[in-house]
């Protein structure tokens, strides 16, 4: 979960191996959407919420003061960081249900503010973590069951985060600055690698734009769509930040959503048929979820509270 700083708060078919809840939905009302909620600005609260993929039925599911913020979910169970045993801003991995029971600290690992997924049948994350003052943002493999964890990357001076398995397993995306120091002066880009951790390629090359600042998504974070084999992202141009997509070879770049809104974090359903994502207002402080068809129709807003509305995964609820 990012502070928000005008944005900033901002399949390999047949393959049994996926980073996606692989149950076919044609049908959107058989999911539910998760989401955070920016609740209590004053004590930096901010809570887990669930709700119907109507906008109905909207329950708060974490109910801690801190920080909680759901990166995460394998068809009824939601992977958030939290801060609720530690010290403030000082996240750890959790699991629960999507009605919000069973809450379950899953490993010692450290997390970043980053979004993480999973393969295996959802038996193992890849997320973004660090070990003391120096290994920090490098992503790390995570057993779900036993919360053993091995390190994947090694440079200490790059920062990676935001890492999302292809729907085979075999690849991961992620959002990648070389010099993890050099936080205003270097873009933060899309790259890509095969999953033991070889084999780097930059996929984005950001335009120049600059009304995009430090702090903005010049690409990132990137998801896996899990059925059209194609690769979506966040990125602000020409005074906004809209949604993109590419081929995983970086190739076919296509902005996906209008100029008339900034729209930013969002989730494929597991059929790759619903898209849903947040909407900010012009000065990027209050967000709202919408829907929509992958193909652009049905677009529906989800949330009109007055609280921002933020970051939404699907959710496939035990049948």
């Amino acid at each position: 979960m990012k502070k928000i700083l005008g944005f900033v708060v901002m399949a390999s078919i047949g393959a049994m191996i996926s980073c996606s809840n692989t149950k076919p939905k044609a049908d959107v009302s058989e999911y539910k959407i998760a989401y955070n909620v920016n609740y209590d600005t004053a004590n930096d609260n901010y809570e887990i919420f669930v709700m119907n993929a109507d906008g109905t039925g909207q329950k708060n599911v974490s109910n801690t003061p801190g920080v909680e913020w759901v990166y995460y979910a394998w068809k009824d169970k939601l992977y958030f960081i939290s801060d609720r045993d530690t010290i403030h801003r000082m996240y750890f991995l959790y699991e629960m249900d999507a009605d919000g029971n069973n809450v379950r600290k899953i490993t010692d690992l450290r997390l970043e503010d980053s979004w993480m997924s999973s393969r295996d049948d959802g038996q193992e994350l890849i997320v973004s973590g660090r070990i003391g003052k120096e290994i920090r943002f490098q992503l790390f493999l995570v057993d779900v069951i036993t919360g053993r964890y091995t390190q994947l990357t090694t440079d200490t001076a790059a920062s990676f985060a935001d890492p999302h398995f292809s729907p085979d397993g075999n690849q991961i995306v992620f959002r990648h600055r070389k010099n993890r120091r050099n936080y205003q002066d270097e873009k933060a880009e899309i790259w890509i690698m095969d999953a033991n951790g070889s084999n780097l390629k930059q996929l984005t090359h950001y335009p120049d734009d600059t009304t995009a600042q430090w702090h903005s998504y010049h690409a990132g974070p990137p998801f896996w769509e899990p059925n059209q084999n194609i690769i979506s992202y966040i990125s602000r141009q020409k005074g906004k930040h809209n949604i993109f997509t590419m081929s995983p070879d970086g190739s076919n770049v296509k902005q996906i959503t209008t100029d008339t809104l900034s729209e930013g974090w969002h989730a494929w359903s597991p059929d790759g048929e619903w898209l849903a994502f947040d909407v900010s207002n012009k000065k990027g402080n209050m967000f709202d979820i919408y829907l929509r068809n992958r193909d652009g129709s049905g677009q529906k807003k989800l949330t009109s509270d007055w609280r921002s509305e933020m970051a939404p995964v699907f959710v496939l609820p035990t049948q």
